[in-house]
């Protein structure tokens, strides 16, 4: 058969074959006229290549099982024992790559214990107004943290939330209060109905994650309450808000601040439960609510 013919039956190229060729694996005659003429074995011998080679094995390394086809041998002693060298070298890789995967962990937990908190100065916010700072929320809305307006608003400060299948960063989970972002938003979302009976007259949540980021997480949780992103953690430097730093990351410390009528009248922190915090934040508001009757 010619090349083109060979090329066709084997799901190959014109330019594969002539490679095979010149490494004298699969050798066609070449006929008066300067065409290539392959016996009906070079479709075997291909096809074995392929196959070989998606399995791992260099195009050098088919020598022994192209050469038994040839022969009219299934598989040969050398064949045998190049299955048996392939396979050594993945295992000698796989080791190697094991010992980095491990070298790396022990770079990242010698990293994540020289991690260090901000100094916990969200308390001297009491009493004060926040800064007049300025963001778009999830929801396209503007807010302006100085002016929240009339009533109660509830802003659940957090470090960060995942997404599926993604992995936080390693260093991060070392730190004490940075677990739990996720299951806190649901809790927020769960009981948000709630938190605005027992006194809230809004909610905010608000991390240093970009709009993109957050906006993902609203839809995919349908938080009923939207989402402030300040990537460049603008709050923590006006008012002083504690922060995370892990490595080249800097996030904000878990905290909760309960503004009425723009003067912050509580601070949630530190906050050792981030599941249930919903529940303390409630139970706080319903307590002022009471106190005011």
């Amino acid at each position: 058969m010619r090349v083109g013919e060979l090329a066709r039956r084997t799901g190959t190229t014109v330019r594969a074959l002539r490679y095979y060729e010149a490494a004298g694996l699969v050798v066609p005659r070449r006929l008066s006229n300067g065409y290539r003429e392959y016996e009906p074995v070079a479709e075997r011998q291909v096809a074995q290549i392929r196959e070989l080679m998606a399995l791992g094995l260099t195009v050098e390394q088919t020598r022994p099982f192209v050469e038994s086809i040839g022969n009219g041998d299934d598989v040969c002693a050398a064949a045998v024992a190049t299955f048996r060298s392939t396979v050594s070298g993945l295992q000698r890789r796989i080791g190697e790559l094991m010992a980095q995967r491990d070298a790396l962990d022990a770079r990242i937990d010698a990293a994540a214990r020289q991690v260090v908190t901000g100094p916990p100065t969200a308390g001297s916010l009491l009493g004060t107004s926040l800064p007049p700072l300025r963001f778009h929320a999830t929801d396209g809305r503007p807010v302006d943290l100085g002016a929240l307006g009339p009533g109660r608003t509830v802003v659940f400060v957090y470090p960060l939330t995942g997404r599926p299948g993604v992995d936080l960063p390693r260093g991060l989970l070392e730190v004490a209060g940075a677990r739990g972002c996720t299951d806190q938003a649901i809790w927020l979302r769960d009981h948000h109905a709630e938190i605005l009976a027992a006194g809230a007259a809004r909610v905010y949540g608000l991390s240093a994650q970009s709009t993109g980021y957050q906006r993902e997480l609203v839809h995919r949780l349908r938080l009923p309450y939207p989402l402030i992103p300040d990537p460049r953690l603008t709050l923590a430097e006006a008012a002083g808000l504690p922060t995370l730093t892990a490595g080249d990351m800097t996030l904000y410390d878990r905290l909760t601040l309960v503004v009425a009528d723009d003067v912050v009248e509580h601070v949630f922190h530190p906050i050792p439960d981030p599941a249930s915090h919903a529940l303390e934040v409630m139970r706080w508001l319903t307590q002022r609510r009471r106190a005011a009757a």
